[in-house]
């Protein structure tokens, strides 16, 4: 018995490239983004799941919210193991602002070990969106489910279910409004498809 699950990166908010949103109150997606989430919630049609959860970031949400609308499947469910990496006061600076600071510096080049300044480790990261994959797994057998997340946090469920250390996810990317499906069973995981990018 299996779940596939649908793990999509929340389409572009108009600062996607330049700044480290994290987890900044008001994040919204922008034009570009919104006409993402409308062209993602299109490719998702075709898919067969009974349940959208999202992190709680508003640019999360809003991408679940245009997929559940075209699908009919509602409501959406906020999940906070979900949610964005804790960036604490790195969040809302540019990426220039950042690249002089060594902890950030340690952070893009040993995320086995390096921690953001709110603590976060992508350990952590890592345990609580499997885990939250596993939580679900037994209430939508032979089911789809959508989550709708962050580009860090999928690639620490990715780096997890390859049995790769975390600096991985540097060699491989998530895009904005990209689609990770991963299927899940008694026997373990199996990933179906990387960052499918919606056109």
């Amino acid at each position: 018995m299996t779940t596939t699950f649908f793990l999509v990166r929340h389409a572009a908010h108009d600062e996607v490239e330049t700044l480290l949103a994290g987890r900044m109150e008001g994040i919204q997606l922008g034009a570009m983004g919104r006409a993402q989430a409308a062209r993602l919630a299109e490719r998702m049609r075709s898919e067969q799941f009974g349940a959208v959860y999202s992190s709680p970031r508003a640019r999360s949400r809003a991408t679940a919210e245009a997929i559940a609308g075209v699908s009919g499947v509602s409501p959406v469910q906020t999940d906070q193991n979900l949610d964005e990496i804790d960036f604490g006061d790195w969040s809302g600076k540019t990426f220039a602002e950042l690249e002089n600071d060594p902890d950030w510096r340690l952070w893009n080049s040993d995320r086995s070990r390096a921690s953001t300044p709110a603590g976060d480790t992508m350990l952590q990261v890592r345990e609580r969106v499997t885990g939250c994959m596993e939580r679900l797994r037994p209430v939508h057998v032979e089911s789809g489910v959508v989550l709708v997340s962050h580009a860090d946090v999928i690639k620490a469920a990715v780096c997890r279910i390859l049995a790769l250390p975390s600096d991985a996810g540097a060699r491989f990317d998530i895009s904005p409004a990209s689609v990770t499906t991963i299927v899940l069973g008694e026997w373990g995981a199996r990933i179906i498809s990387l960052n499918e990018i919606v056109h």
